[in-house]
């Protein structure tokens, strides 16, 4: 009797310390792994484990085990049935304690092969109030380890950790609440911000996925009948090739996706192989839980987001309180997006009509500058005519006639250019300025060495049609060049305007007084004569107009002028290239800013990229680059020498400016193609298909 009491006090104190060390255990994990060791250590027995009951409430499924068998079984998603011919099973469905004194006898013992010296086992339900989670085993190799009177000793201990758990769980639940809750506010932050909707839908996938650690994310935004859902972006590469293949689904309630909008609530799938409304993707074969919310603003439906975890049960309930916050953010920065697309079309809408009012009321004034330039043509024509029927042609007064001409044509062309020129069809995008500068000063015979340039790294895009800059850039150097300018100095910095970039264009010229300025941007008006059209700067101004910036003139007589031009900044794109069957490339380039950005967007593929500006010898290339404005040598020179080696079918021109006279006189000359050139890693991809 005495050896039983000193029994059951050892079994106490090791339970009171057991219980002591369990309860101070926050971390689910670390909280079941430390138990099974703990319990074990304390009681010297062979084995523990610690099974939870799954949803349904129909199986014991193994969470924590001891030693290499305990990992075993876990992995092998070991789990007993409730009820069922289990010592566990038994225990939980009748919420007590079981003893098997010996195992091989007892009719209720599951046989198992990963614990094969065991001879005892007790089973202890976990209960909290009137909830049963589980069940503890603990087990040992003596036939006869328990007794009756340790049911209550132990089940203590068991109590305990039933409170211990629950404690976890909260503290689980209440850590995880905050993370979203963090997370949420992250979301509407940075998102809430951004303007542009392709920007932001990218970034918002980014950011959810990382912000809460999950598999995948995607925005969905309704087509304009509101029949289909059209995701608009998706994270990693999945949600790339889902957005190349344009992936959609209908409204209803076929798909997570499609019954969330129809139903204007958040759905979610615990275990996705088993949902009826989850639409299986080949793109996301991991998928186990999926989330979808609802984008609503002004209770207007915008589409909806899907949120994805490799974990069968990722979501609660509880969950969608908080990402829906996040939802909420999203759907007001995308409206405001929305919005600010709609606004820059009404703008545009409004520049181009105010260009074409601009266009007519300067008609009269065209058709006056033509006709003086038009009349002398004409009549030197009927002179020369004279002349050639009376036979007394002066071969020195003809070249000076047909200068002339040359002269009053290549004017009247630039002025075509700068009247319909404003008016084309825009097509922004992120280019490099230095390379627009670089061009312009090339196509107006501005020397390189009269330019000073200071660009800002964080301000070297700006948002812009490359042509249509270029000829505003070349419009003020010409300007310039023409008031006496010596020195030019270009400055490019972000401004304290989100979003905006100045650029800053300083000559040395000759200037203009305040009633010159007044003036300046009156289409035909120059003080420098007939021979000068006076489109520059009003041409200038369409076209940053146009470009959704805005330009500022001031200058003073005899100290110079400055030009400043506030545009949309850009941002460098270096997306993956996707090179097709080019192997090889061959640049023929100075080593400009372009050409050094072009060589670091493919240094990462498995394009092999040559850049020499030697014409003697070509090397070995699937497709030749070619820059139209190079400093070192004439193109002239370059067309003339791929010609004669055979490869102008093969050679592409790039330019920062298209002029469609000059597309055609290359394309004639044989070249495979002229393009604008590519400054982002998807350009390039275009570039190379």
């Amino acid at each position: 009797m005495t050896n039983d009491i000193q029994r059951h006090a050892t079994l106490l104190k090791a339970s009171a310390r057991a219980a002591k060390n369990i309860t101070t255990i926050l971390d689910p994990y670390e909280l079941l792994q430390r138990t099974v060791d703990i319990i074990c250590d304390e009681f010297g027995f062979y084995y523990a484990g610690v099974f939870f009951l799954d949803d349904a409430k129909q199986y014991a499924v193994l969470k924590a085990g001891r030693g290499e068998a305990g990992r075993e079984m876990i992995n092998a998603g070991h789990k007993l049935a409730v009820g069922g011919n289990s010592m566990i099973g038994a225990s939980i469905a009748n919420r007590q304690g079981r003893i098997a004194l010996d195992v091989g006898a007892e009719a209720v013992f599951f046989e198992n092969p990963h614990l094969p010296k065991t001879r005892s086992e007790m089973a202890l339900p976990l209960i909290v109030g009137e909830d049963i989670i589980g069940a503890v085993t603990v087990q040992s190799t003596e036939e006869a380890a328990f007794h009756d009177e340790d049911i209550a000793a132990l089940q203590t201990m068991a109590d305990q950790l039933a409170i211990a758990i629950q404690n976890s769980n909260l503290h689980r639940q209440a850590e995880r609440r905050s993370r979203l809750l963090k997370a949420a506010n992250r979301v509407g932050k940075e998102v809430t911000s951004i303007l542009d909707i392709e920007q932001l839908l990218s970034q918002t996938v980014n950011i959810i996925c990382e912000s809460y650690g999950l598999y995948y994310a995607g925005v969905f935004l309704l087509d304009s009948a509101g029949e289909y859902a059209i995701l608009r972006s998706g994270y990693g590469k999945a949600g790339k090739a889902m957005v190349a293949d344009g992936h959609k689904l209908k409204v209803g309630t076929d798909s997570m996706i499609g019954a969330c909008i129809a139903m204007n609530e958040a759905r979610i799938a615990l275990d996705v192989g088993e949902e009826r409304v989850h639409f299986k993707n080949p793109h996301l074969p991991h998928t186990r839980s999926e989330m979808a919310l609802p984008l609503v603003y002004g209770g207007r439906a915008l589409g909806a987001v899907t949120i994805q975890s490799s974990e069968e049960r990722a979501f609660s309930e509880d969950d969608i309180t908080t990402l829906l916050t996040m939802a909420e953010h999203l759907a007001v920065a995308i409206n405001n997006a929305h919005l600010v697309d709609e606004l820059k079309e009404a703008h545009s809408e409004i520049l181009r009509n105010k260009v074409f009012e601009a266009l007519t009321t300067a008609s009269t004034e065209a058709i006056h500058w033509i006709g003086n330039k038009t009349l002398p043509i004409s009549l030197t024509i009927a002179r020369l005519r004279e002349e050639i029927a009376e036979g007394k042609v002066d071969l020195e007064s003809l070249k000076e006639d047909l200068d002339m001409i040359a002269e009053s044509a290549a004017q009247i062309t630039q002025v075509k250019e700068q009247l319909i020129g404003a008016v084309r069809e825009q097509r922004p995008r992120a280019v490099l300025f230095a390379d627009v500068l670089q061009t312009a000063a090339h196509q107006r015979d501005f020397s390189a060495n009269a330019l000073k340039v200071k660009i800002d790294p964080a301000a070297a895009y700006v948002i812009a049609d490359s042509t249509q800059l270029t000829r505003a850039v070349g419009n003020i150097l010409q300007n310039a060049a023409e008031a006496g300018a010596k020195s030019v100095t270009v400055s490019v910095h972000p401004t304290e305007e989100r979003g905006v970039l100045e650029i800053d264009i300083e000559d040395d010229g000759s200037g203009m007084d305040e009633d010159v300025m007044q003036k300046a941007w009156s289409p035909f008006f120059s003080t420098r004569g007939v021979e000068h059209h006076g489109l520059g700067l009003p041409a200038a101004m369409h076209v940053i107009s146009q470009a959704q910036g805005r330009i500022a003139l001031v200058s003073e007589k005899g100290k110079g002028t400055t030009v400043a031009f506030f545009m949309p900044r850009g941002h460098a794109n270096d997306e993956a290239i996707e090179a097709g069957s080019v192997k090889n490339i061959l640049l023929i380039d100075d080593n400009d800013d372009w050409a050094n950005l072009f060589a670091k967007l493919l240094k990462d593929t498995k394009v092999k990229l040559t850049q020499s500006a030697d014409l003697k010898k070509f090397a070995d290339a699937d497709l030749i680059l070619v820059d139209e404005h190079i400093a070192s040598v004439s193109l002239t020179d370059v067309l003339s020498a791929l010609s004669k080696a055979g490869l102008t079918s093969k050679t592409v021109i790039l330019t920062a400016a298209i002029n469609p006279e000059r597309v055609t006189q290359f394309l004639r000359d044989g070249v495979k193609d002229v393009t604008v050139k590519p400054y982002s890693g998807s350009e390039i991809s275009e570039l190379l298909k």
